[in-house]
């Protein structure tokens, strides 16, 4: 089965830390990421930008109403995708627990909705 695993971060986990701590932490999740990827688990992944960067568009009022920033205002921002491979939920839980990231920020783990993601890949071949 594939998973989507969102990797959130808690910005106050950067509070204090100097930057050797905060690129020995990504580090870390690096070479956990490399261990999935022997394993055959690691698909892919994105780092995402700041939250600040980010729009959210949803309809109001039958109109397209897009307002700067995330859609939830928290502590927690989702800092990045990682793509998985496991054989069933409780496989992808016990890899991503294991994940250094988790330190920073929780980590949603959703399976594909394989259905649908065949019919985007047909829709794909199609036009290409």
């Amino acid at each position: 089965m594939r998973f989507v695993c969102l990797g959130y971060y808690d910005e106050a986990w950067l509070e204090g830390k100097s930057e050797e701590e905060i690129s020995d932490a990504m580090e870390a999740c690096f070479a956990y990421d490399d261990e999935l990827r022997r394993g055959g688990h690691f698909l892919g992944g994105q780092a995402l930008q700041h939250a600040s960067q980010a729009v959210t568009l949803r309809t109001l009022n039958g109109q397209v109403d897009v307002t700067d920033g995330p859609f939830a205002e928290t502590k927690e921002q989702i800092g990045g995708l990682l793509f998985l491979e496991a054989r069933d939920l409780n496989h992808a839980i016990a890899l991503i627990s294991k994940h250094p990231g988790i330190g920073m920020g929780p980590f949603e783990i959703r399976p594909v909705n394989e259905e649908i993601s065949a019919l985007i890949k047909e829709r794909d071949a199609a036009i290409q």
